[in-house]
C-alpha cells in the first residue's frame, strides 16, 4: 500500500511526457513535440531534437515583462523568441539570428502571416549570390525553401523592414548567427508561433 502515491505519480508523469511535454517545477518543455507531420500536404521531416541543445527545445517558462500578453520578444544575444503569456510566463523558443554585419534591433508589428510562402531573395544577396538570380520572381512555398512553413512579416512606420520571423529547414541553425538578418525558427515551432501571434503583434527586437 505503501507504494500505491508513487505509482500514481509515475503514472502521470508519463501521461504527461505521452502527451508531448514534460514539466519541472514552473517550467514545460516540448521536447516531444519535433516529430514528422503532414501540414497543407507537405510530410515535415521529424527533427532530431536530442541534437540541439535543450535550452533551445521549446517550453513554458516564467518571463516578467511590463509588454501585454501577445507581444513577441526577440533576444538575439541569447538566441532566444518570448511569445508573452498572461501571470509573468511566456513561450520561449530557440532561434538563429543575423551574423555579423546583419545584426538589427528595434520595434516592429506583424503586418502579414503567411503559410507556406513564397520567398523572393532581395537584389542585395541576388548581388552577393548571383546563383539565387533564378528566384528572382519568387521561390515557390515547400520544403527546401528559405522561409520554411510559415512566416510572419515584419513592419514599422517605415513600411516592410525586410525582415522576417519564418521556419527553416536547417534545425542545426538554430541558436546560432547565421541569417541575413531574419530570425529563423525550427519549422514545428513557427507553426507553434504562427498559431498564437495575432495580426498587428508587436515585436520586439533586443
Amino acid at each position: 500500500m505503501r507504494m500505491k502515491p508513487f505509482v500514481v505519480a509515475a503514472g502521470l508523469a508519463l501521461a504527461t511526457a505521452l502527451a508531448g511535454c514534460t514539466s519541472f517545477g514552473a517550467y514545460k518543455v516540448f521536447s516531444s513535440d519535433y516529430g514528422s507531420r503532414t501540414d497543407a500536404g507537405y510530410q515535415l521531416p521529424s527533427i532530431p531534437i536530442y541534437k540541439v541543445d535543450k535550452k533551445y527545445h521549446r517550453q513554458i517558462v516564467p518571463y516578467e515583462t511590463g509588454e501585454k500578453p501577445g507581444t513577441i520578444i526577440v533576444d538575439t544575444s541569447a538566441k532566444h523568441l518570448y511569445f508573452v503569456l498572461p501571470e509573468g510566463k511566456a513561450v520561449r523558443y530557440g532561434i538563429g539570428v543575423g551574423r555579423e554585419g546583419f545584426e538589427w534591433s528595434g520595434t516592429a508589428r506583424v503586418a502579414l502571416k503567411r503559410e507556406w510562402p513564397v520567398w523572393t531573395p532581395p537584389a542585395p544577396m541576388i548581388g552577393r549570390q548571383p546563383e539565387l538570380a533564378k528566384w528572382r520572381g519568387g521561390q515557390p512555398g515547400g520544403l527546401d525553401n528559405p522561409l520554411g512553413a510559415r512566416a510572419l512579416y515584419l513592419f514599422n512606420k517605415g513600411g516592410d523592414t525586410g525582415y522576417r520571423l519564418h521556419g527553416t529547414p536547417e534545425w542545426a541553425s538554430i541558436g546560432k548567427s547565421m541569417s541575413s538578418g531574419c530570425i529563423r525558427l525550427i519549422n514545428q515551432d513557427i507553426i507553434d508561433l504562427y498559431n498564437r501571434a495575432e495580426v498587428g503583434a508587436k515585436v520586439i527586437v533586443l
